[in-house]
């Protein structure tokens, strides 16, 4: 009986435990951007002297400040017109590429799946210099579509694996049947693959258009002045005129990491089902 009872106390135990580190990862990681977007509607003396609580009025005057201080507008607009076409353009040119990796065998595969796995331990660091000489030589610095190609282009090898796995989850007894009824490989690919394969696309999507949407190094590096900045280099760049009013900065950080919430909360389940549906034979 004794025995019993201590089983029970200790499945008990741990369920307990099991809920306080599962609370204490929500904390960690919702936490900061709670205390962010609270500091957002502060004055500087609220923040100063009581950092923790709410705000004695909520001060929308923070965000209408931060659109005079910065052009935030234009960066804005930058961020969004670099990010759709850079997911757009990654993904136009992996979903057939992955498609035909994850289905055929050719002359080397395995060597072209190396170089893209070697890619992924290259640091962006590293490519900075040859990126730019690279960027300037074509006459793409400081533009729009200089950012958009190299996006598309770094995002290339975590895409590739993530819509490879998941092709492979496709029976391939759908295809056959498709060739039987007479479709080609185009057709078998537009008509019978595309439209299953929408978690995978958008797994890939969603971090290629995070990527896209906070990359700081090569956007600092390839641009210059405001026409062509992004969201988190204005950030950065402006940070000097945000440094004394708290409130002001804090409103400018929502700004720029609401989209990208706002896009992962919209295609969560096709990113979990992606990743998930990719790990079971990827």
């Amino acid at each position: 009986m004794n025995g019993v009872i201590g089983l029970k106390g200790l499945k008990l135990l741990v369920s307990i435990l099991k809920y306080i580190f599962l609370l204490s990862i929500i904390i960690l990681s919702i936490g900061p951007f709670l205390w962010v977007f609270i500091s957002s509607f502060k004055t500087n003396s609220e923040i100063l002297t009581f950092s923790i609580g709410w705000p004695e009025s909520f001060r929308f005057s923070n965000y209408l400040m931060a659109f005079k201080i910065a052009p935030l507008a234009q960066f804005y607009l930058n961020s969004v017109i670099v990010a759709i076409f850079g997911t757009a353009l990654n993904l136009i040119v992996l979903g057939m590429s992955a498609y035909v990796i994850s289905r055929f065998d050719f002359k080397f595969k395995k060597l072209l799946m190396a170089i893209f796995s070697l890619s992924l331990l290259i640091p962006g660091a590293a490519m900075l210099q040859p990126l730019y000489m690279t960027v300037n030589t074509l006459g793409l610095y400081d533009k729009l579509i200089g950012l958009v190609l190299v996006y598309a282009g770094f995002g290339l090898p975590a895409s590739l694996y993530i819509l490879s796995s998941y092709f492979l989850t496709i029976p391939k007894e759908m295809e056959e049947s498709a060739n039987l009824d007479g479709a080609g490989f185009i057709r078998t690919f537009v008509e019978i693959i595309l439209p299953i394969s929408k978690p995978g696309f958008g797994a890939a999507a969603v971090l290629q258009f995070l990527l896209c949407w906070n990359e700081l190094q090569f956007a600092i590096t390839l641009t210059t002045g405001n026409k062509s900045r992004t969201l988190p280099l204005a950030l950065y760049y402006f940070k000097s005129q945000f440094a004394s009013d708290y409130g002001v900065m804090f409103a400018a950080t929502v700004i720029v990491i609401i989209p990208s919430i706002v896009v992962y909360v919209l295609l969560q389940k096709q990113v979990v089902s992606g990743l998930t549906a990719g790990a079971v034979k990827g």
